[in-house]
């Protein structure tokens, strides 16, 4: 029986914790962030995880956090069929947990994210950056702009949608589609003119109409 459904972390969160269901299929890229962030979130799992993606490049890094399964989009109803009866011989055997080795899955993601760092390129240079020093990333054309804790800049040769894949795995929203931002950054939410999320650097960020319930839910979690 389905006991619930959402479209990304924060709202994942909260299903989980009111459901708490036996077992979560949990998408690898979300709209604010990815599946194993999610389950970063968590002290304890008391759950099983069937990670599905339509990218399968993610099978290895699913696999080796100990996920009872993973599914390949389109989904096989075989394969579902045979996932969801793993998951219940699991159940019976009261082993859970020491199937999947969930601790482990936390312990290896935290390890990961520690000190995140992805690469980007300029014309005349490959940068090594920090994921946990980008306040924000705003898009300029056909090129985006990364703005620091330092107070510099740079313009990368990327479009704001493949920086926002880059950063998937980390705590980074967009409120507006010319704009992601660090949670870790927002320091209020300005009501004026429709909303903007007030950064740790004064910049004051849009927020989209449709984007709004999302944002506040994200402060509430902070």
């Amino acid at each position: 029986m389905l006991s619930g459904e959402a479209d990304g972390v924060w709202s994942g969160m909260e299903v989980i914790k009111n459901a708490q269901p036996d077992v979560v299929f949990l998408d690898i890229q979300m709209q604010d962030g990815s599946g194993f962030k999610l389950l970063e979130y968590f002290e304890k799992i008391d759950f099983q995880v069937i990670f599905t993606t339509a990218f399968d490049q993610f099978a290895i890094r699913a696999f080796k956090y100990n996920a009872l399964d993973y599914l390949l989009k389109p989904i096989v109803p075989q394969d579902l069929i045979n996932a969801v009866n793993r998951a219940e011989k699991i159940k019976e055997k009261k082993k859970s947990l020491e199937g999947q080795n969930l601790d482990k899955l936390l312990e290896n993601i935290k390890k990961t994210t520690e000190s995140p760092k992805i690469i980007l390129t300029t014309a005349d240079k490959i940068h090594l950056i920090s994921v946990n020093n980008i306040i924000r990333c705003e898009s300029d054309n056909y090129y985006t702009r990364l703005f620091f804790t330092d107070g510099n800049t740079l313009l990368v040769s990327k479009t704001l949608k493949e920086v926002e894949k880059l950063l998937s795995d980390f705590d980074f929203i967009r409120p507006h589609k010319s704009h992601l931002v660090n949670v870790h950054f927002i320091r209020g939410f300005l009501k004026h003119d429709g909303g903007f999320m007030l950064m740790s650097d004064g910049t004051e960020v849009p927020v989209a109409r449709r984007k709004k319930e999302m944002v506040l839910e994200v402060l509430n979690q902070l």
